[in-house]
């Protein structure tokens, strides 16, 4: 069994493992007592066909890797529901910041957008739902920031804010993992 941190963040690439380990720590959590409950908030929204395939894909895949873990969608209020859903018997799985943060600045309407500053408020909300979570959360990032510079300015500050929220979670969280090619490296925290 692993062992649970009060909070985790998990970064890494695309299919790198990130969202398996996480499930992995649900499962362990949800094994250690018969009250723990796993709760996972989804951030993605299904905006194409593509989208809505993919989601349903890791619903169904996730029912049988962690038969019992409620999912709830929240793809813009993250702190709220990190907030309402944490208790000392729940683990909070957050699955995932990038999603949520593109749905910050990038919204269907683009009227909605944050701007840097709200973006950065909006992390430090999220900070302090980690910190005064009850029981363990478990975030789920990507960590995009390893390739060239991007072309364009709307991409350049969607990494440059990526990075910021980044570490603003790591900061907060009792243990940081990069996951590549399936395996964890520990940045902060005890294994």
């Amino acid at each position: 069994m692993a062992d649970i941190a009060c909070s985790e963040l998990i970064l890494g690439g695309q299919r790198s493992g990130k969202s398996r380990r996480a499930e992995l720590l649900a499962l362990d959590w949800l094994a250690v007592a018969p009250g723990h409950r796993a709760v996972m908030v989804a951030t993605g929204q299904a905006w194409d066909e593509e989208m809505r395939e993919r989601i349903a894909r890791h619903q169904a895949d996730r029912a049988v890797r962690v038969p019992g873990m409620l999912t709830v969608e929240e793809p813009l209020a993250l702190a709220d529901a990190v907030r309402r859903h944490s208790d000392g018997h729940t683990l909070v799985l957050v699955d995932c910041l990038t999603l949520w943060l593109t749905n910050q600045m990038m919204p269907a309407d683009p009227v909605l957008a944050l701007g840097e500053s709200a973006v950065i408020t909006a992390g430090e909300d999220l900070c302090a739902a980690i910190t005064s979570a009850t029981g363990p959360v478990v975030l789920v990032g990507n960590e995009i920031g390893l390739g060239v510079i991007p072309m364009g300015r709307e991409v350049r500050t969607f990494v440059d804010a990526l990075g910021r929220l980044n570490q603003q979670v790591a900061a907060a969280c009792e243990r940081v993992t990069l996951m590549v090619a399936g395996l964890p490296l520990t940045l902060k925290g005890n294994t």
